[in-house]
């Protein structure tokens, strides 16, 4: 029996709509990896090439940004598209660190990166089955709502550009959720909602090691292409994301995850009343 390609596990996730069972390939195919791992014969990276998309599920409708209904947290209601909202984010993170992978698998990299990049995967794909069972504990499922169009763009927007999507998905947009996950956590505290409030902590535990991993890897290209890390960071955030990154900051766990201050405060163009 032929053993497939790690790029063909990827392919196979990002070509699955159904979110429960885009997970359930999610963590099979990480399980092949790690095995293949621990019995000292890994798979082959191979050369599959992945969608420009990732195939989705017919709900939730996708809105632009914009268009995108606004939350009243103090609601239960509020609260339910809160937690959506997050699924929606940890199914799309799902397709990102797989599509990173297959991606960019013409660029040599150590075996390391695979092993964090499926290890980050497969706790995405935890991450959005702990939210979807919150949801359905709740009365509600993901998909009844409409969700935000533009969570691949960054995808997108670095197709070509290894070191660009490093620095933009888990230094920019992942390292957005350590900013804001304490107070959702302080939220589901306030009413009491244990369950909620573990499964956002579990979420918020692991989010440090994806951000970092993006850090580690990051710099190890820097250093490959003997640029300095900081000042590549800057431009490339100011190349992708030119109304330039609002706090507040979570520098605590921002530091943790290897991201100093100096890498996003001067990105910051409207300067924070005293």
């Amino acid at each position: 029996m032929t053993r497939p390609t790690l790029t063909e596990l990827a392919c196979k996730v990002l070509t699955t709509a159904d979110g429960r069972e885009k997970t359930r390939i999610s963590h099979a195919a990480a399980k092949q990896w790690f095995d293949s791992v621990q019995s000292g014969n890994p798979l082959n990276i191979g050369n599959s090439k992945p969608p420009m998309h990732p195939s989705r599920p017919d709900k939730p409708e996708l809105l632009a940004p914009r268009d995108v209904p606004r939350r009243r947290t103090g609601t239960d209601k509020g609260r339910t598209a809160l937690l959506h909202a997050i699924a929606h984010i940890e199914l799309n993170a799902v397709d990102l660190h797989w599509d990173i992978i297959p991606r960019f698998s013409h660029i040599k990299m150590p075996r390391g990166f695979y092993d964090d990049w499926v290890k980050s995967a497969a706790e995405e794909s935890k991450h959005f089955n702990l939210l979807c069972d919150r949801l359905e504990a709740m009365g509600s499922y993901y998909g009844a709502m409409p969700a935000h169009a533009g969570m691949w763009r960054a995808a997108t927007d670095t197709k070509d550009d290894f070191i660009g999507r490093l620095a933009i998905v888990p230094m920019v947009l992942e390292a957005r959720g350590l900013d804001v996950t304490p107070s959702m956590i302080t939220l589901f505290e306030n009413i009491k909602d244990t369950a909620t409030v573990d499964t956002l902590k579990i979420i918020y535990a692991e989010e440090v090691g994806h951000v970092a991993y993006g850090s580690k890897w990051f710099h190890f290209l820097c250093g490959r292409h003997e640029q300095d890390p900081k000042d590549c960071f800057h431009a490339l955030v100011e190349n992708y994301f030119p109304g330039g990154l609002k706090p507040p900051f979570n520098d605590e766990k921002r530091a943790e995850a290897g991201i100093p201050p100096d890498f996003y405060w001067p990105l910051v163009k409207e300067k924070p009343q005293k």
